[in-house]
């Protein structure tokens, strides 16, 4: 029998992909999801892709009752990925006690949920933005943590140290994932980035501005320390991102019992800039991009990327697709959306 998995925030981007990866190879998963930042038409497209529905549960992980009388109908569940959270930067500097609210309340609920059923394998989705503005590069697992430049930023290094003391106090085993820059789109284009107003990612205003949703974008700065002036970020595709999930999942099935959690880099170790970035969708894509420089944007780090061997090492993790691949995918899943939606 399949061994069942709890993916919260499974409509979101990163979440819908990690579905498709864990049932595609061989697990069950109910989905929890509020909605507030996702959609149904995800869903379906989930559903498409695996040609079978499946268990949905609308809620909000704030709402304690709600999350106990979820959980209390899968203790059968071997373990719980966790990716509800809010995450925007710009967001979250505007309205800090939201992202605590429902980032921090809802890993208490879901947590103490899984203590109460003895569900004993939990993933967390965390961000590269716990490490704040690094000094050295590549940016390892044992990279100390600087000042959070956000509050988003902020509730992902609580909810890793909240994951640590209850990892010690209980038989919690726990794996953190520290995500670079996911993007892309599934490659049926039946799911993807579907941002809510304007894109706080590159990969997204450069698609919405081919498609003519946006004037044109920004580089903000071209006079930075880099190849060519602008800054340099690790983009990953989402696919690889979610099959690194399902591989944590398989991880921690065959572990005994361990106290600390683990702490795994996502991303593909190698810096692409902001300018190399737009080439390889004008590549991939055939079209011309409109775009101009702007002056730098305040708090934009210049430089950072992962070193991802630890994940490749322990989790037997691989790298399937490029920084074209990533382009072209997300490009055809625009046009998807301006066909379907």
């Amino acid at each position: 029998m399949a061994k069942k998995i709890i993916v919260t925030g499974g409509c979101g981007y990163i979440g819908s992909h990690t579905v498709v990866d864990l049932v595609q190879n061989g697990y069950d998963v109910v989905i929890i999801d509020n909605l507030s930042r996702s959609s149904l038409n995800i869903l379906n497209g989930v559903e498409k892709i695996l040609n079978k529905k499946v268990v949905f549960h609308p809620i909000d992980l704030t709402d304690k009752t709600a999350t106990f009388d979820t959980l209390s109908q899968h203790q059968d569940a071997s373990g719980i990925i966790h990716f509800a959270a809010y995450k925007s930067v710009f967001e979250s500097t505007e309205q800090p006690l939201k992202y605590y609210q429902n980032n921090m309340v809802g890993l208490f609920n879901i947590l103490e949920a899984a203590e109460k059923y003895k569900i004993q394998n939990f993933v967390f989705s965390s961000s590269c933005s716990v490490y704040g503005l690094v000094e050295n590069l590549p940016v390892t697992e044992d990279t100390p943590f600087q000042e959070a430049q956000c509050a988003y930023a902020r509730t992902k290094q609580h909810g890793e140290q909240v994951l640590t003391d209850v990892a010690k106090a209980t038989h919690l085993k726990t794996i953190l994932l520290r995500y670079f820059n996911p993007v892309g789109a599934h490659p049926s284009s039946e799911i993807g980035e579907m941002p809510i107003d304007i894109p706080n990612n590159l990969a997204p205003f450069i698609t919405q501005t081919a498609i003519g949703k946006r004037e044109k974008l920004i580089v903000y700065g071209d006079d930075y320390p880099t190849r060519d002036g602008s800054c340099i970020r690790d983009y990953i595709h989402v696919c690889d991102i979610a099959h690194a999930h399902t591989l944590a999942i398989d991880y921690l099935l065959k572990k005994p019992p361990f106290s600390i959690p683990e702490v795994f880099n996502l991303g593909t170790g190698n810096g692409v800039t902001v300018l190399e970035a737009i080439k390889a969708f004008e590549k991939s894509t055939g079209i011309s991009l409109k775009y101009e420089i702007g002056a730098r944007r305040a708090g934009d780090v210049i430089e950072v990327y992962a070193d991802n061997t630890k994940a490749i090492s322990s989790l037997g993790w691989q790298l399937n697709y490029t920084i074209d691949d990533m382009m072209l995918s997300a490009w055809n899943w625009e046009k998807k959306m301006a066909e379907t939606l």
